[in-house]
C-alpha cells in the first residue's frame, strides 16, 4: 500500500503516519520528492485498511498495490492451473466443451442432448436440476429428481455432470450427484453458498456475475480458495450493458484480464451471452481465439418445446459445425481439445 500525501503535508503529518502504521505492526518506508511525499507501507494490508488513513491530515491519496485476492492471484501463484473434473482436465494445454440442455426435463430429452453434446466434441454434461429464475413463475428445475437423471445419462455417456446448486442447504445433495459444481451469475455473491462449495469437495465452476466487475468475481473465487478449494473455473457468460440486440454482452476482454490476474482456468458461455441460437457459433470462435480454456454451451433436440432458454439452444443441424470449430480452431492456438471419457473409463460417481 502507498500513501500519497498532500503538497501541504507537514513534518508533523509524516510522523503521526509513520507512528500510526508501526503501531499497527506495519513498517512504513518514506521517499521525500520535489513537491510530493510517498509512504510506502508493508505489512498487513487487512489491517492497514481499519485505520482510515484517507481521513488522516496531510493525506491526498491512498493506493493498493497488492492484490485483495491472494489466493486465486498469478501474482502468488505464477504457474497457470489445470483443473480436473472426474479426470477430465480444463485448462493448461486443453481446450475443454461443456455442453447439455439449459434445464433437465425428462429422461429422453437429457440423453439426447448428451449425445448431441458428444457429437460437437464435449468432454462433460451441462444440465440444470435447479433453474434460479427471474420470475417466481418460471420453470425451477426438476431437483432431486433433475440430478437423478443427469447420473443415469452420465452412467449411458460417459460424460461427467457439471450442475448448478443455488442454495448452500443443497450443496450436499447437489455434489452427490455431481462431478462439478456450478455457481450462476445471480448467485455469484451469495457468500454462504460460495463458502459451502469450497467445502463439498468437488470442483466449481464460478460465473461471473452479471453486473459485476472482474475484481468482484475474483474476490467471491477468493470465498471457494478460502474453504480450501483451489478447483476454480472461472465463467465469463456476459455482462449487462444498455445494448438489447444480445441478451447480455459477452465482455470477450475478461478473458485475458482474468488469466492475466488469476491462475485460475477461464472459460465462456457463448449462449447465455449472445442469448440467440445464431450467436452461439460464432461467439464460440470469439472465445476460442481468444484464449478461453474452454466454453459451455446450450444444446437441445427440440428447443421450440424447451421449458428453459429454448432459443439460445443449438439444434441438431448445428452440431457439425461446432465440432468442426472445437476440432480445428485450438490447434491453430497450440492447444488439444479435450477428448470425452468413454463410459467404461469414468470412475464410479461418489454419492450415487
Amino acid at each position: 500500500m502507498v500513501i500519497v500525501m498532500g503538497p501541504g503535508a507537514t513534518p508533523e503529518h509524516i510522523d503521526n503516519l509513520v507512528a500510526l502504521v508501526t503501531s499497527a505492526g506495519g513498517e512504513a518506508y518514506v521517499t521525500r520528492g520535489v513537491s510530493r511525499t510517498i509512504i510506502g507501507l508493508v505489512g498487513d494490508v487487512a489491517q492497514f485498511e481499519t485505520l482510515d488513513l484517507r481521513a488522516m491530515p496531510g493525506v491526498s491519496d491512498v493506493l493498493r498495490i497488492s492484490v485483495p485476492y491472494k489466493l486465486v492471484s498469478s501474482e502468488n501463484h505464477p504457474t497457470r492451473s489445470t483443473v480436473r473434473v472426474a479426470g477430465v482436465p480444463i485448462g493448461g494445454d486443453h481446450m475443454t466443451v461443456i455442453a447439455g440442455p439449459c434445464a433437465v426435463e425428462t429422461p429422453d430429452q437429457t440423453l439426447r442432448a448428451a449425445q448431441m453434446a458428444k457429437a460437437a466434441g464435449a468432454a462433460l454434461l451441462r444440465g440444470g436440476a435447479y433453474k434460479p429464475r427471474t420470475s417466481p413463475y418460471a420453470f425451477q428445475g426438476l431437483g432431486e429428481t433433475g440430478l437423478k437423471i443427469l447420473a443415469d445419462v452420465r452412467a449411458e455417456t460417459g460424460l461427467p455432470i457439471v450442475t448448478e446448486v443455488v442454495d448452500a442447504a443443497d450443496v450436499e445433495l447437489v455434489a452427490g450427484y455431481a462431478d462439478m459444481l456450478q455457481i450462476g451469475t445471480r448467485n455469484m455473491q451469495n457468500f454462504a453458498l460460495l463458502q459451502a462449495a469450497g467445502e463439498a469437495g468437488r470442483p466449481v465452476m464460478l460465473k461471473r456475475g452479471m453486473n459485476a466487475t472482474i475484481e468482484e468475481w475474483l474476490m467471491a473465487a477468493e470465498y471457494i480458495a478460502q474453504r480450501g478449494n483451489l478447483d476454480i473455473v472461472l465463467c465469463e457468460r456476459g455482462i449487462r450493458t444498455f445494448e438489447k440486440a444480445t441478451r447480455n454482452t459477452l465482455d470477450i476482454s475478461a478473458v485475458p484480464v482474468a488469466q492475466r490476474l488469476s491462475h485460475l482456468p477461464v472459460i465462456v458461455d457463448p449462449s447465455h451471452s449472445g442469448g440467440k441460437r445464431e450467436l452461439v457459433l460464432p461467439l464460440s470462435r470469439a472465445a476460442i481465439a481468444v484464449g478461453a480454456d474452454g466454453i459451455i454451451v446450450d444444446v437441445h433436440p427440440h428447443p421450440e418445446t424447451a421449458l428453459c432458454d429454448g432459443p439460445q439452444a443449438l439444434v441438431d443441424s448445428d452440431i457439425p459445425e461446432l465440432a468442426d470449430i472445437a476440432a480445428t480452431l485450438p490447434a491453430l492456438l497450440g492447444r488439444t481439445l479435450t477428448p470425452a471419457p468413454s463410459p467404461a473409463a469414468r470412475p464410479e460417481p461418489a454419492g450415487v
